[in-house]
């Protein structure tokens, strides 16, 4: 994590919530790889943790983090009231509000975004690929798109940075 700004109480929880959930920043990181290596000939793993350190420090992207994990486990627990809990349970394709959480994280660099979850929510590498073995017990209905989202935007922020638009700094 960057050292040149304050973590808030917020961004705290969000980090620690992924963490225990088994996502690490290199794990978003190793996504981001995967999305931008082709395109970006120099790229290393520590631009792409830099970048998902950025998009972490989004307010918006916190409360994504924090609600989509709150209803992750609740449905763990069976604490949903039905039809919503064995629709969250069983990840059901046509539910899509999982999908809405993550697009609001996609967002927030702008509609390259869009492109790049859209792509890594197919293939599934890496994290997702774990988040998504439903055999473990563990439900990750909506954090496995937001890890997905995560990665995307970090993604957008590096093609933006490399094409000199870096409105963060």
């Amino acid at each position: 994590m960057e050292n040149n700004h304050n973590v808030t109480p917020l961004e705290e929880t969000a980090r620690k919530w992924l963490t225990d959930r088994g996502v690490t920043i290199d794990d978003m990181a190793e996504l981001v790889y995967y999305l931008q290596s082709k395109y970006h000939d120099d790229l290393t793993l520590e631009d792409c943790k830099t970048n998902v350190d950025k998009v972490l420090t989004k307010r918006e992207v916190q409360n994504a983090i924090l609600t989509g994990i709150q209803l992750d486990k609740f449905a763990e627990l069976n604490q949903l009231e039905e039809p919503l809990q064995s629709t969250i349970s069983a990840d059901e394709g046509l539910y899509g509000v999982d999908e809405i959480i993550a697009l609001s994280i996609v967002n927030v660099y702008g509609s390259i975004g869009f492109t790049n979850y859209g792509y890594i929510d197919k293939q599934k590498p890496g994290i997702l690929k774990k988040l998504n073995d439903k055999s473990l017990g563990e439900c990750h209905t909506f954090l496995d798109d937001i890890v997905g989202a995560i990665a995307a935007a970090a993604s957008s922020r590096l093609a933006h940075s490399a094409a000199g638009e870096d409105e963060d700094e």
